[in-house]
């Protein structure tokens, strides 16, 4: 009887310890105290964090796709900006007729000798196009109007005068003037601008030597006005004038190889910080202007332009500047 009572005793407790279990199970309650709602919980906030992980990855991607379609429309609005030449996969430069060293040799652009013509070559490689030459006077690349070529380039100084007309390139070079004779005794004690005003003195037309005789030398005889530099060398190595005017590096070929026994009297002052600063010529709103400098900034910054100087341009040695 005693072994039965106890048989049940235990029957009752494992009976109540299930239906605990069971009432556990349906409360929500898990084996080891977690509840379902917290499980739930937990699995939400991952799957709040894979979407957050999702859209800051798709964030990421538009940003990325926003900076790829930028930098698309600059190199494409560098590109059109190239592509706008006279004739497709061609830059057409103007040049003088005649050319002269140390800008170019042999009268011949093509030849990439030269300074001017090595700049130009430098250039037209920097933004992918090939070299057409044409040949104009000095005065028609400064006059208004549309132009059958790209750019002109001929020692064209940048001044305000000319920028109503045209539009001109970043400067290339920063030339200085010089002043050239034939004539020792003419020019003996000469050491300042005063010195030169009893002088007959002379350029070439729309030339900033010519400008530099008229306004700041100002002669007590007006200058003598040459339609080109060809002329005005002709007059003076005739003797009509007693001295030319010129850029320094043109100045230095003339008395060293083109007139016998001509010499730089000095290199004259300069008024203002690159007033002779020298650029490429466009028509009046050239699409062109923007491409070609740049080409002539990345020349600038890697040294071409200054190697191309020292090779062709400063050779001058030690000239007296006068003084003003």
């Amino acid at each position: 009887m005693k072994k039965l009572l106890a048989l049940l005793l235990v029957l009752a407790l494992v009976a109540a310890a299930c239906g605990s279990s069971d009432d556990a199970a349906d409360d929500g309650t898990t084996d080891d105290g977690t509840t379902e709602e917290t499980t739930t919980t937990t699995e939400a906030s991952d799957d709040a964090m894979e979407e957050d992980d999702a859209m800051e990855d798709d964030d990421s991607m538009e940003e990325d796709s926003m900076e790829e379609d930028s930098m698309e429309e600059d190199s494409m609005e560098e590109s059109s900006h190239c592509d706008a030449v006279k004739t497709a996969g061609t830059l057409t430069v103007a040049t003088g007729d005649p050319v002269f060293p140390p800008w170019m040799e042999d009268d011949d652009p093509t030849n990439g000798r030269g300074f001017e013509s090595a700049v130009v070559y430098a250039v037209a490689d920097e933004v992918g196009l090939d070299v057409a030459w044409v040949r104009t006077t000095f005065d028609q690349g400064i006059s208004p109007g549309a132009k059958d070529y790209d750019f002109n380039v001929q020692q064209y100084s940048i001044n305000d005068e000319r920028e109503q007309a045209v539009d001109f390139s970043t400067p290339y070079y920063v030339a200085e003037q010089a002043i050239i004779a034939t004539d020792p005794s003419l020019f003996e004690g000469v050491s300042s601008l005063d010195d030169l005003k009893g002088l007959r003195l002379g350029a070439g037309i729309a030339t900033t030597s010519l400008d530099y005789i008229e306004t700041v030398i100002q002669p007590d005889t007006d200058a003598s006005v040459f339609d080109d530099n060809v002329a005005a060398k002709a007059a003076f190595d005739a003797g009509q004038i007693d001295g030319l005017v010129l850029d320094l590096p043109t100045a230095y070929f003339v008395s060293a190889v083109e007139i016998d026994n001509s010499f730089i009297v000095g290199v004259l002052p300069e008024i203002e910080e690159d007033a002779d600063a020298l650029g490429f010529v466009f028509e009046e709103g050239s699409e062109l202007t923007p491409c070609i400098n740049e080409a002539l900034s990345v020349l600038k910054s890697n040294g071409t332009l200054d190697t191309l100087e020292d090779q062709y341009l400063n050779q001058a040695g030690d000239i007296p500047t006068l003084t003003n």
